[in-house]
Parts: structure tokens; C-alpha cells; sequence
């Protein structure tokens, strides 16, 4: 058997001693688990960005996927794990963060509700379920505990929706949101690469981009280098999505859109 992977992601600072003591509790736990950091510091209480950082562990191996991205802590929301066909387990709040992940791994396989406390650490905090439910549940799984002995299965359709679903093609149009916005001031939109593909455009062709009571037409590129210093483009990012940006500056700096807002493209 190999190296079990566990990740965090967090809305915790870097400075967070939070951050850490996650991390400590998996290990205590599971001495053997590879823990991966894989974000923390997000932007507060944002869903989009969690729900789109979560869509990243496509490229780790198979692992327990922890997601701390929270605002309903301690309330009547459920703690979830959902197994992903791939044979990932995804662990946090039932607050919709989890589900576009999924949509990377194959879909939804099994959702359970977390309420066995033999699988918590105690005393269970009413503001901090990452260190005593969802990391604790990421490490027992990574030692073989089955997913039926944390609590009852639910079902998806009853599980709180995504903060966004898929753009899909309508009529030479799609349709898209802004789900993340990264350091360098460039967009991430809700486009997968694969609806692109069927928006069958061509390099160096022009899109006409609606938003924010403006249009502005960007070329469709490979990468930033392909336009000149300061000029915007659209292209597939790294991560299975379509990215907006300007080479070697900041399109929001100059646009001033955020996460959650709309964008429409035309051909």
C-alpha cells in the first residue's frame, strides 16, 4: 500500500497557527499520511475561489481532501464526505465547496454525513471543524476506516448546490462567471476546456467579452507570450478552465470585475 495523501485548503492566513494544527492532529492520527498544503489564505468566506481551488486536486494523486472554507461552522450545515468516482474522498461542510471538484473526478459515487464522534477529535469546537471533524475524518479514512462507519448516506440531490454550475454553449454565446481571480490580476471563468473545445475557435480569432456594461474583444491564444506586453487574451489555463488576462499585467486591475461576476462570450 502506498503513501496515503491527505490535503488542506483552507480561508485561514498563512499566519494561522490553525494551519498547523490540522496538520498536526492528521499525523497524530495517521503517521504515515502524506500531508499536502494546498492552499490556505484564500479570500474569506469565498465559496467560488474554495470551490475552484478544490477543482485543482485533479493533479494530486488519489487522495482525502480536506476543505475549510466555512461560514456556517457550528450551525445546522452538515459535515460531509463525498467519494469521488476516482476514488478520491472530499471532506468539509455541506455548503456546495465540495461538488465542482467532483465534476474533475468523475462525479459523485457516495455522500455520507459525518456524526460518529469515535471519528472526532474531542472536544468538538463549534467554530473549528477542521481540526476536530474534517481532518480527523481525512486521516481515519486514510487508514482504511470505511465511509459507512462515520454516519448515515445521503443523498446528492440533497446536498446545498454548487456556488456555480458549467457554463455551456447557447447559441455562438456562452454564458460564464468569474470563479477566481489569481495574483496577477487574471480571471478564471467557468468554462471548461472541453466546451471550448465545442466553441470551436480558432487560434488567433477574435471573442467579443460582455461584462460589467462594456464589451472588448481579446484574441484566443496559447499562452501570454502570443500577444504584446500588456495586451489581453483568453486561452485554456492549466487546470481545465479558460483564463482572461493581460501579458505581464493585471486585467482586473484595469477592468474591475470580481468573483461572482458575469461575463458573456461571442465569436
Amino acid at each position: 500500500m502506498g503513501m496515503p495523501f491527505i490535503t488542506l485548503t483552507s480561508d485561514f492566513g498563512v499566519q494561522s497557527q490553525g494551519v498547523g494544527i490540522m496538520e498536526a492532529v492528521a499525523l497524530e492520527i495517521n503517521p504515515r499520511a502524506k500531508v499536502i498544503h494546498l492552499m490556505h489564505g484564500l479570500p474569506d468566506f469565498n465559496l467560488f475561489y474554495a470551490a475552484r481551488t478544490m477543482e485543482t486536486i485533479n493533479y494530486i494523486p488519489i487522495g482525502h481532501h480536506v476543505c475549510v472554507v466555512d461560514p456556517g461552522v457550528g450551525t445546522k450545515r452538515k459535515p460531509v464526505i463525498l467519494q469521488a468516482e476516482r476514488g478520491d474522498y472530499l471532506i468539509g461542510p455541506d455548503n456546495g465547496v465540495l461538488l465542482p471538484a467532483t465534476r474533475f473526478l468523475g462525479g459523485i459515487k457516495r455522500v455520507v454525513e459525518i456524526t460518529n464522534e469515535n471519528y472526532m477529535r474531542k472536544p468538538v469546537s463549534p467554530v473549528f471543524h477542521g481540526r476536530d471533524i474534517f481532518t480527523p475524518a481525512a486521516a481515519y479514512l486514510s487508514k482504511g476506516v470505511k465511509m459507512k462507519e462515520f454516519g448515515e448516506e445521503l443523498s446528492q440531490k440533497d446536498l446545498i448546490k454548487a456556488p456555480y454550475e458549467e457554463a455551456k454553449i447557447n447559441n455562438d454565446e456562452i454564458h460564464a462567471k468569474v470563479i477566481s481571480i489569481n495574483k496577477f490580476g487574471s480571471l478564471h471563468l467557468n468554462i471548461m476546456h472541453k466546451v471550448w473545445d465545442g466553441f470551436k475557435v480558432k487560434t488567433g480569432d477574435f471573442i467579443k467579452l460582455d461584462f460589467s456594461k462594456k464589451s472588448i474583444k481579446v484574441p484566443f491564444f496559447a499562452t501570454f507570450g502570443d500577444v504584446e506586453k500588456g495586451k489581453p487574451l483568453i486561452f485554456k489555463d492549466d487546470y481545465g478552465r479558460v483564463e482572461v488576462a493581460l501579458n505581464q499585467d493585471s486585467f482586473v486591475g484595469k477592468h474591475k470585475l470580481k468573483v461572482g461576476d458575469d461575463i458573456v462570450a461571442k465569436k
